[in-house]
């Protein structure tokens, strides 16, 4: 790269003008390899025709082969601290010396982000995180970019940093798709030195050059069962829906819960009423109520005792056409079955079997395509009221056929391999299936549980990266029930070919060991080869809590409170 011309002005991060100049530097991706291997900027965005002798460019210089250079992090380190502690001493960047001072190895555990992570174009922004090694007080975080004239260098006495909304929004336009390397070193600082130096987690970042859409709703069992929620970017969470809230029956436990396609209401079961399924409105001032389209014969079906997971798609669900398919486990039957359910039948005849041909064990958990033509089901020999339970299982799929059902079979890549193969979960484009796979126990909140996912194109699954956390922990996966994998809504693609798919789950890798949230990328290039990257924490949810389930979809919910 040739040298870069001085740019003729700096702008505070975070001033007015600062932000309406960064907005008219256009997009300024340049021609950068891309964290993923690809080359593709963000096709939504401008291109960059800024930068040039005019000074029209006040936080960018053009290098004159067509790449920009941009100035968004500042020139000199950040000095910080905890809230309402001290900030680092000045000078810290002395004592640390340059990257190659210090034991190599041995340093901080980052944890937030994960390395080799890669975060959605419209995400939060982004925390810092990291564990403290052998009474290390003092730390210096590192953010190498490759379109960034200086690297972001923060010196803090606290054990996390986030980064200002201002610098996050500049970033995330300007250096998406964009290689990064993140590095944290910690130290003990006495007397005015600094002993036992050391490089911690070092390695990968990246920005997507797409979005993550829609909003996620999760139940968490800590302060009452409960349904929370947010959009994408939200730093808060927010009350989507309690029990005391749902007005079709009366019931203490709300869980197991889908969104209907419209994202207007939440389909729940409650195991306070024998596991009768129910919907429950979630939009802003229709908390808990009753659908408007609910038939009576309809809604006796889904009271129906041990009904178990359930599913919709978007193919049947208009006035005339609002089909439910769910697991049903007869009472005092010992057997589980697919189900198919007219939620707007006033009378007669409301609820079916779907019929599997060629398949003699139980069904559960379905996931229905969202072209409506096909169900993803657990074939398996252990079932409980309509629930997975311990025992054999493989994911299997059976046409709709206009609620006739028809010739089951296994899902080459997710059965047949002594493996308990359950939870599958159809891409938004229904070209993936996602799942958990786990080598014994319950298959509901395993610590076995690990996340894959198979092309319908293809008899390989792949396993997620996203399993594993920070090495430096101690922690490994199997052993932190990596479960539940929901697909966002939409597929995100750029013009190279690559097509961005994103996952939420739930997992136990936290500092507590409670269950949290997380979210993952799948990419996949335009020759169908399979990219997985590492975890990012959903810094937003309370870090106590037990979070679980999730559903990602256009759910219309309010916005969480301002905090």
């Amino acid at each position: 790269m040739r040298s870069i011309r001085t740019a003729r002005s700096l702008l505070l991060l975070g001033s007015p003008l600062a932000l309406a100049v960064a907005s008219a530097c256009g997009s300024g991706n340049g021609n950068g390899s891309a964290f993923d291997g690809g080359t593709s900027g963000d096709s939504s965005q401008p291109s960059d025709d800024s930068g040039g002798d005019d000074g029209s460019c006040l936080l960018c210089a053009d290098t004159g082969d067509g790449n920009i250079i941009w100035n968004d992090f500042p020139p000199q380190p950040i000095d910080d601290g905890p809230d309402g502690g001290a900030p680092a001493p000045a000078g810290s960047g002395s004592l640390f010396g340059g990257p190659g001072q210090g034991a190599q190895s041995g340093g901080p555990c980052l944890i937030e982000p994960e390395v080799g992570s890669l975060y959605p174009k419209n995400w939060l922004r982004p925390r810092f995180a990291w564990i403290a090694a052998g009474g290390e007080n003092l730390f210096e975080l590192r953010l190498h970019v490759a379109n960034q004239s200086s690297d972001l260098v923060v010196y803090t006495t606290a054990s996390q940093w986030t980064m200002p909304k201002a610098m996050w929004d500049a970033l995330r336009g300007h250096s998406n798709d964009v290689p990064m390397t993140v590095s944290v070193r910690g130290g003990v600082y006495s007397g005015g030195s600094l002993t036992g130096e050391a490089l911690g987690s070092t390695g990968s970042l990246g920005i997507a050059p797409v979005d993550a859409p829609g909003s996620i709703v999760y139940w968490t069992s800590s302060t009452g069962t409960a349904l929370k929620g947010f959009s994408i970017g939200d730093e808060n969470v927010g009350p989507v829906l309690t029990p005391s809230q749902v007005t079709e029956f009366s019931t203490s436990c709300i869980g197991c819960h889908d969104s209907t396609p419209d994202g207007k209401f939440a389909s729940l079961s409650s195991s306070s009423n024998n596991w009768q399924n129910g919907f429950a409105d979630v939009e802003p001032g229709k908390t808990g109520q009753i659908p408007p389209w609910f038939g009576a014969a309809g809604r006796a079906a889904v009271e129906t005792a041990q009904m178990g997971l359930h599913t919709f798609s978007a193919a049947h669900w208009q006035t005339g056409d609002r089909i439910e398919i769910s697991a049903h486990d007869p009472p005092d039957d010992g057997s589980s079955e697919l189900v198919w359910v007219d939620l707007e039948a006033a009378s007669g005849t409301a609820m079916g079997t779907i019929a599997r041909t060629g398949d003699t064990r139980h069904a559960g958990a379905p996931s229905w395509s969202h072209d409506g033509k096909t169900i993803a089901y657990v074939s398996t020999d252990a079932n409980r009221d309509g629930r997975l339970d311990d025992g054999a299982a493989d994911v299997w799929t059976v046409p709709y056929n206009d609620k006739a059902g028809g010739n089951a079979s296994a899902l080459p890549g997710a059965s047949g391999n002594g493996q308990r193969n359950f939870y599958p979960a159809w891409s938004p484009d229904d070209h993936l299936v996602a799942f958990d796979q786990a080598s014994g126990g319950n298959m509901y909140n395993n610590a076995l549980d690990e996340l894959y996912v198979v092309a319908l194109t293809s008899a390989k699954s792949t396993r997620l990266s996203a399993n594993d956390p920070p090495a430096c922990t101690g922690k490994k996966s199997p052993g932190v029930t990596n479960s539940w994998p929901k697909w966002a809504p939409s597929v995100g693609a750029v013009p190279d070919g690559r097509k961005f798919y994103w996952v939420v789950f739930s997992s136990t890798r936290a500092p507590g060991n409670n269950p949290q949230l997380y979210v993952t990328p799948i990419v996949v290039d335009g020759q169908g080869t399979i990219t997985t990257y590492n975890a990012l924490y959903l810094w937003n949810q309370p870090a106590a809590e037990n979070n679980h389930t999730p559903a990602w979809d256009y759910f219309q919910i309010p916005p969480p409170p301002v905090q």
